[in-house]
């Protein structure tokens, strides 16, 4: 990865699994980087920090609710106004339920479309007038 000092990178879903594995590598190329996912807290601020550790950005963490517009609007605004601006976003964020259709929970499957969806417009829509590119 180019060395990204400067830039400043969103990626949602970053607290574990892939998402996490990215956040690694923008931190290592010296972006500053927000996480964003749900989790234990402490386990959060372990990543975090490590992550602090990798490069010469900052690393902060948000826990924007990715199934609500408003969160996910303060998000974005919040790193811009941290950071200067937004280079990167990285709509991560997801989840699953496997279940026979009949017995889907109705509610898991708009959780999941909020989530996997409606939060990546909600995103795009709040990071483009932010964007310093």
């Amino acid at each position: 990865m180019p060395n990204l000092t400067g830039k400043t990178a969103i990626i949602t879903g970053s607290t574990s699994g892939i998402g996490l594995g990215l956040a690694r590598g923008f931190a290592a190329a010296d972006a500053n980087v927000v996480l964003n996912g749900f989790g234990d807290a402490d386990e959060i601020e372990a990543a975090r920090a490590e992550l602090a550790g990798l490069g010469a950005g900052q690393v902060t963490y948000d826990g924007a609710d990715m199934t609500k517009p408003d969160e996910i609007e303060a998000l974005v605004a919040q790193a811009a106004e941290h950071f200067g601006g937004v280079d990167i976003l990285v709509n991560n964020a997801g989840i699953q339920t496997v279940s026979p259709i009949e017995d889907f929970p109705k509610d898991r499957w708009d959780m999941i479309i909020d989530i996997n969806m409606n939060s990546a417009f909600h995103t795009i829509r709040a990071a483009v007038p932010l964007c310093r590119i």
